[in-house]
């Protein structure tokens, strides 16, 4: 699989370690930034360029790191096709799959279970989508990105 990967200042040593995961799990990695340091920078800018590899296709899923992972679950949800989760737990994780298809999976640097780190992104990557009624939960969201609301 071809993953987007990003993160701020904040979360530029865990993606490194991310990326490695990743790698050594047999995906592709695909680096939006920051590349080069934990000088501060603004979330949005690296965010957003891995959400829209995401939502045109690019990269079929991706993970995007900052301090809490809301600013950049922000940022990855304005994107159009972009389903993107901010999880703590296995079971936030597994839900963001298996009942909302999350495409964007969104990981706070600062309070992730790294002992659990493993076991959270193969989680997150081999879970499939449930369907059925899910299916159409998620096309309402959808509708309501195309502007046509409920």
């Amino acid at each position: 699989m071809k993953i987007a990967l990003a993160s701020d200042h904040r979360g530029f040593d865990f993606k490194k370690r991310v990326a490695d995961m990743l790698i050594k799990m047999g995906h592709t990695v695909k680096d939006f930034g920051t590349t080069t340091s934990t000088e501060s920078v603004d979330y949005p800018d690296y965010g957003l360029k891995a959400a829209r590899a995401v939502g045109s296709g690019e990269c079929e899923r991706g993970i995007l790191v900052c301090g809490t992972g809301i600013g950049m679950s922000l940022v990855a949800n304005k994107v159009k096709g972009v389903r993107a989760a901010v999880c703590h737990n296995l079971y936030t994780v597994e839900m963001s799959r298996r009942h909302n298809d999350s495409n964007i999976l969104c990981i706070g640097a600062d309070i992730v279970d790294e002992e659990l780190l493993d076991q959270k992104l193969k989680l997150w990557l081999e879970t499939p989508f449930e369907g059925g009624r899910h299916a159409r939960r998620i096309e309402k969201v959808m509708d309501i990105e195309n502007g046509e609301g409920i």
